[in-house]
């Protein structure tokens, strides 16, 4: 699983993402088949399967971020949005809130005490009480809201776009942001994101890769390659979406919108 790709991902990149300007909801198109590239390229990550749980096929994932041995998943599509809590072990939805039918929920994480929550097409964002759901307060900004975490002092988001921004936590004013790119190509549709270890980790929509972004520069440090980890005939939308992340057990969880199981990976080395 482990192999070098760099110039041959961002191509295929390029050619995914200019398809791909219709809709949420789209069928992922087929990715062109990989060549080598010279040594310099960007690394590419292979990934061993640790453990395998399931997950509700239901559950058009946008949003995921684990937290005090739950999970916590935001979904999307118009009257079917949700924040909910998850029992890791089993897929039980354990507390859910179902969001007011004019809003496509999107990325999920948690600030200290509380659940914030984007919305698609809406300008707008939810924070709640992590323990009740409550909703607490609205915020807002000026794009359109796809993925969000945090690295301890910021929140960062994406738009679908190449530009990943900082946000103060408290006032949700932009403080800074930074376009991501590969050997000087911007790759865009950035989707749900994690802060692991010093790197934000991204979904590209509608690609089997999840790029690992240097914050200070917005540069592609290596790719993670999750091709094959979801068989074909377990799919009922196929596109990759979910990075969860437990820091004190160091364990990671990717998922997919409606995919039936979640996956708690090991990265092989470049």
């Amino acid at each position: 699983m482990n192999k070098k790709l760099g110039i041959g991902i961002v191509g295929v990149l390029v050619i995914v993402v200019v398809a791909t300007l219709a809709g949420c909801v789209e069928k992922q198109a087929p990715l062109p088949t990989q060549t080598p590239s010279p040594p310099d390229a960007t690394p590419v990550y292979g990934y061993k399967i640790v453990n395998t749980y399931p997950h509700d096929q239901n559950a058009f994932t946008q949003g995921l971020v684990f937290d005090d041995s739950f999970l916590y998943e935001g979904t999307g599509i118009y009257g079917e949005s949700t924040l909910r809590k998850v029992e890791l072990g089993t897929g039980e939805v354990l507390k859910n809130y179902s969001m007011p039918d004019e809003f496509f929920g999107e990325g999920v994480t948690i600030w200290n005490d509380t659940l914030l929550q984007l919305i698609w097409k809406s300008k707008i964002g939810f924070v709640y009480d992590k323990e009740s759901f409550l909703l607490l307060r609205e915020f807002a900004y000026p794009t359109e809201g796809w993925g969000i975490t945090h690295d301890g002092k910021h929140l960062i988001m994406s738009d679908g776009t190449s530009a990943l921004y900082f946000l103060n936590p408290y006032t949700f004013e932009e403080i800074g942001q930074i376009e991501v790119r590969d050997k000087g190509v911007p790759i865009i549709n950035l989707n749900e994101l994690e802060y692991i270890q010093g790197e934000i980790y991204a979904n590209v929509w509608r690609s089997n890769y999840i790029a690992r972004i240097s914050p200070e520069t917005g540069q592609v440090v290596g790719w993670i390659d999750l091709k094959g980890l979801l068989s074909e005939e377990n799919r009922s939308e196929d596109v990759l979406n979910g990075i969860a992340y437990d820091a004190k057990q160091d364990r990671i969880f990717v998922t997919g919108k409606c995919w039936p199981k979640l996956f708690e990976i090991k990265l092989n080395s470049s």
